[in-house]
């Protein structure tokens, strides 16, 4: 029997750095992972360079059924915070868009820095090493797990669930977080795949397949299809790069509403932003004999122009021949462009996986659930970030809180 103050299991960026603060503070920690390899999502993530971060985080920003959750934990873990870690370790970093902050070098840095800190916190590390049973028994009043693992049995008075969701299979995601939550009795918010491009129906889509490769700056938006010009106010809206595909739409944009859109909701999609399409239309009218597709192009891209005025043969002629009418309802298609995905790229493409365990079953101090000695950090929880360094925020700050609580149960099983 193999024992330790803290079993967390899932080494990717929830698991690691947890691990390393918890180890920091004197536990003797064991960090499990079923793959030989640590931290795949950081290694992937921002094109190689670890979108670590987003200097502009607030609760504001994530997803959740009780979106309050996830104060306590981001106020006491901040960007700040993991900026001067990175800055302990000299890790060069840049910011490249509104707030997201990538290293210069490569996500290597990143994970390399997570290592240090569990080595610096004497963290164990077994990997690759399979979970077959996790069980919960009574010893002298207090709570212990007993953990069969494929490196034999394990023994602790507290285990971390860090084992994420479902998104992007092929570098190990698993349902497990969800089935040691079902096994204790804690409730799940139904997952879902999130940040994912959208699809469309093959005919219904075939006019547009042709863009496949163009990107275009996009404010976007979702909700029900009966939604009322007051619902509409409240809509969650972002402003961001479309990207046309042969199966539908990507993009940051995409990627964002994706986290919002449910099946059977349309998405209302304005091409031109800040562009009065309608009024430059109609001066065009009265000083151009060009083809309205040409006039067209001067204020969105070529392609999507020739596109949208080969969908209607009234609108292919000199823009002095058309109707003010045909104008206004071309302006009108560019500028709230609605279509309803038929599903999305599903958990392959998806960078998060929406959903999770409830947290009316967690405590937002400690992340220690209604279960004693059972805690579950990072994305196996339903909160989930937008697209932009926001999940990775929440992995350090729901691994720090956590930390905290476990050095904090050690000195008083200690007392």
């Amino acid at each position: 029997m193999h024992k330790f103050d803290v079993v967390v299991i899932g080494a990717g960026a929830a698991g690691l750095f947890c691990a390393g603060q918890a180890g920091r503070q004197g536990l003797k920690v064991l960090l499990v992972d079923h793959s030989d390899k640590v931290a795949e999502k950081i290694r992937i993530s921002g094109g190689g360079r670890c979108n670590f971060t987003n200097r502009d985080a607030t609760p504001a920003q994530f997803l959740s059924e009780n979106p309050h959750f996830c104060r306590s934990a981001l106020s006491r873990y901040t960007p700040q915070d993991f900026i001067e870690l990175l800055q302990r370790h000299d890790i060069p970093f840049h910011e490249k868009h509104k707030g997201q902050l990538f290293c210069d070098r490569s996500a290597e840095d990143v994970i390399n820095m997570l290592l240090a800190e569990c080595d610096a916190g004497q963290v164990t590390r077994w990997q690759s090493c399979s979970i077959k049973t996790v069980l919960c028994a009574e010893q002298a009043g207090a709570t212990s797990y007993q953990i069969e693992s494929s490196r034999g049995l394990i023994e602790a008075p507290q285990v971390v669930i860090a084992t994420g969701g479902l998104s992007i299979p092929k570098i190990g995601a698993t349902d497990f977080g969800y089935r040691i939550a079902r096994q204790f009795g804690l409730r799940l918010v139904e997952p879902r795949a999130a940040l994912v491009p959208l699809t469309f129906e093959g005919d219904s889509w075939a006019p547009y397949a042709q863009l496949a490769g163009l990107a275009l700056p996009v404010k976007i938006e979702t909700g029900p299809p009966e939604a009322t010009p007051k619902q509409r106010k409240k809509a969650v809206v972002f402003s961001e790069d479309l990207l046309f595909t042969h199966r539908g739409l990507s993009g940051p944009a995409v990627l964002q509403i994706s986290s919002f859109w449910r099946e059977g909701q349309p998405i209302r999609v304005n091409l031109a932003p800040g562009v009065d399409l309608a009024a430059l239309l109609l001066r065009a009218k009265a000083t151009s004999r060009k083809l309205i597709a040409n006039e067209l192009a001067s204020l969105v891209p070529s392609r999507l122009a020739d596109a949208w005025v080969s969908e209607d043969p009234a609108l292919q002629r000199p823009i002095s021949d058309a109707t003010d009418k045909a104008l206004q309802a071309l302006a009108q298609r560019l500028g709230d462009w609605q279509l309803t995905p038929n599903g999305s790229e599903g958990y392959k493409k998806a960078e998060v996986t929406v959903g999770g365990v409830d947290t009316r079953d967690l405590s937002s101090q400690t992340m220690e659930s209604k279960q004693p000695g059972l805690y579950f950090i990072g994305e196996v929880v339903d909160v989930t970030g937008w697209l932009g360094g926001y999940n990775f925020q929440w992995a350090w700050a729901s691994g720090f809180a956590c930390a905290q609580a476990l050095a904090a149960r050690r000195v008083e099983q200690v007392a």
